[in-house]
């Protein structure tokens, strides 16, 4: 998996949220959102590993998790994620609602609401998460 595959699995996952949403099936919604910011995520930590450099263990091992929080500081985003959140209200109540996010959702089933809500958390064009994410990645 390389930076380029795992920014087009975050596009695919998040096609696919929007697919659901348009047609009323809101549990998955929710489920892929999350894996497209976890996927964006971790586009960016692949932009900072370096061609022929020995990978730092620590770095490599917290690489692989879904928690959102935790991607954030492994691809040395939580300094610009404070100063974004500081500035911009409307951010930082989106990434409150992102940053909670679980990978166990599968097993949830989810309202319209949530589905609603994360989805646009993610995808404002203005204030959303993955706008945010894609200047890093």
């Amino acid at each position: 998996m390389n930076r380029k595959n795992l920014q087009g699995l975050a596009k695919i996952r998040l096609n696919e949220a929007k697919t659901l949403l348009d047609n009323g099936l809101y549990d998955g919604i929710y489920y892929l959102c999350g894996y497209a910011v976890e996927c964006a995520l971790k586009a960016c930590i692949a932009k900072n590993v370096k061609q022929y450099d020995f990978p730092d263990k620590k770095v490599v091992n917290d690489s692989h998790t879904h928690v959102v929080s935790t991607l954030v500081k492994v691809a040395g985003l939580t300094i610009e994620l404070e100063k974004q959140s500081q500035l911009n209200d409307d951010f930082k109540l989106n990434w409150q609602v992102v940053r909670d996010w679980s990978e166990v959702s599968r097993y949830k089933r989810n309202s319209q609401l949530e589905a609603e809500d994360i989805y646009s958390a993610i995808t404002h064009r203005k204030n959303g998460i993955m706008q945010w994410i894609k200047k890093y990645w």
